[in-house]
């Protein structure tokens, strides 16, 4: 958190930002529990999707521009848009 703040140009003294920590119940991070980012993204599954803009092209042989979207929760893949020209003004039809 010191070393953070600094980054930010905030000057505070290590034993400030340690008495604050403690005055909040926070413990040292050594102690703290450590989560993975797989643990991290399980827990926030509900709330994270993640989007995609892929390029595909048709049985006729057109190229098509895909904007999908996964629900992490329930791994369904919404197609948002697609169309043959991503560049323009009208955007995805």
């Amino acid at each position: 958190m010191h070393g953070e703040l600094l980054v930010l140009g905030v000057k505070v003294a290590a034993s400030t930002v340690w008495e604050i920590l403690q005055d909040a119940g926070i413990d040292p991070a050594p102690e703290r529990a450590a989560s993975t980012r797989a643990a991290f993204l399980r827990s926030q599954a509900d709330a994270l999707p993640a989007c995609d803009f892929l390029e595909t092209v048709t049985l006729t042989g057109a190229r098509l521009y895909v904007l999908a979207v996964i629900e992490h929760r329930t791994r369904q893949i919404r197609i948002l848009g697609a169309t043959a020209h991503p560049t323009a003004a009208s955007g995805c039809p």
